[in-house]
């Protein structure tokens, strides 16, 4: 039994800690007193802490005490977070899906002797882990990924939900999309090359570009064609490009009544009611992974991998929160069974091209209930 602390008690942080807690001892850390107190509510055999991960010198004197860190903060605290745990030289699981490149911090984690498993989630994630195995497998020439966490009762106009703050989302519509198609880097605007796309259970879907390829970007540079693409239901993109159009998404202040704001700032706000998920809303996530490349007998082959994922009733936890957060704790139990113990940064593709990792992987989810279905074809 390990003692393990998680960084950051939102909607994923809290699924980490209730799941590690049937296995491990769990202190569960979070600047907020009272989402710590609504955790422990839920969980009793979790150690709660208010910490300050801003506070470098509290944060890594708090998780010396441990045996590893999860991180699970907002983005916009993930890089500073991941460096200054790797700088205490403690081995991390994070999941907090931060902007800027953490392969930069690789370096420095194999200086410190520190073991870094990043963007544990279901996309970025999961697809990483199955593109990172089926590469060892493949002469790989596509990787495509289309992918989305929508709530079941649409509601006009945006048909929409988040399980995290609309802030973050809009980066998603208002980050240039980058993908690769012929070995090249092409970058797109957002919310661009909208197509249709049928799907079991759910129906037709819209899906577009954004810029989730990530660390593949540099890890997979020799696939020639690779794209990411977000789903949601038919109709959300063309309100939100009239918003994005219109100015709505600017960071430049404007003067309103002698106060001075930015319209980021506001459409936030507007929309934080409009995109919030009820704690015990039913939403699920789709996604669809295909790989193709050539065989050992010189055949293309085209893999598929299908997830379709809901709340869940009976742990009143989020499909986004099961998915997002059972990966990180898989990765979490992988690393601490010794499966995996390389020292540096590393994303998803670059442990699932170990088939004991990406076999453990899978079946811990499928013991949640998550369960990614293949099927494969010669073409």
């Amino acid at each position: 039994m390990s003692n393990i602390i998680v960084l950051g008690a939102g909607m994923i942080g809290s699924a980490i800690a209730i799941d590690l807690s049937k296995k491990h001892n769990v202190t569960l850390a979070d600047l907020n007193q009272s989402v710590l107190e609504k955790v422990k509510q839920k969980c009793n055999n979790i150690t709660i802490l208010q910490v300050d991960v801003t506070n470098k010198e509290q944060l890594q004197k708090t998780i010396k005490q441990h045996d590893l860190v999860v991180c699970a903060v907002p983005g916009f605290l993930g890089f500073k977070t991941l460096k200054a745990i790797i700088e205490a030289e403690m081995n991390v699981i994070d999941i907090s899906f931060f902007p800027e490149n953490a392969l930069e911090l690789d370096t420095l984690a194999k200086e410190k002797n520190v073991t870094a498993i990043i963007d544990c989630g279901v996309a970025p994630g999961m697809d990483n882990l199955i593109l990172g195995y089926y590469n060892e497998k493949l002469k790989l020439t596509d990787f495509e990924c289309l992918v989305g966490g929508l709530p079941k009762v649409k509601k006009w106009p945006f048909n929409y939900k988040a399980p995290f703050s609309p802030i973050d989302v809009i980066e998603e519509y208002t980050r240039p999309a980058r993908y690769i198609e012929n070995g090249k880097i092409i970058t797109r605007e957002a919310l661009t090359d909208c197509e249709y796309v049928e799907f079991d259970k759910v129906g037709t879907l819209e899906s577009f570009n954004s810029d989730g390829l990530r660390s593949i970007i540099y890890t997979m540079s020799h696939i020639p064609n690779m794209k990411e693409k977000t789903l949601r239901y038919p109709g959300h993109v063309e309100y939100v490009r009239v918003l994005k159009e219109s100015g709505f998404f600017s960071t430049d202040n404007i003067e309103v009544g002698g106060n001075s704001i930015s319209p980021l700032e506001f459409t936030s706000k507007i929309l934080f009611n409009e995109w919030k998920l009820g704690e015990t809303e039913e939403e699920f996530t789709i996604m669809r992974v295909t790989v193709k490349g050539k065989n050992a007998k010189g055949q293309t082959e085209e893999i598929v991998y299908h997830l379709y994922d809901e709340y869940c009733n009976e742990t009143q936890t989020s499909s986004m929160a099961r998915t997002t957060g059972y990966t990180a704790t898989a990765a979490t139990n992988l690393f601490l069974d010794g499966l995996f113990t390389e020292k540096g940064v590393f994303p998803p593709e670059l442990v699932g091209k170990h088939e004991k990792c990406f076999k453990y992987i899978i079946s811990y989810l499928e013991e949640r209930g998550i369960r990614y279905t293949k099927t494969s074809r010669i073409l």
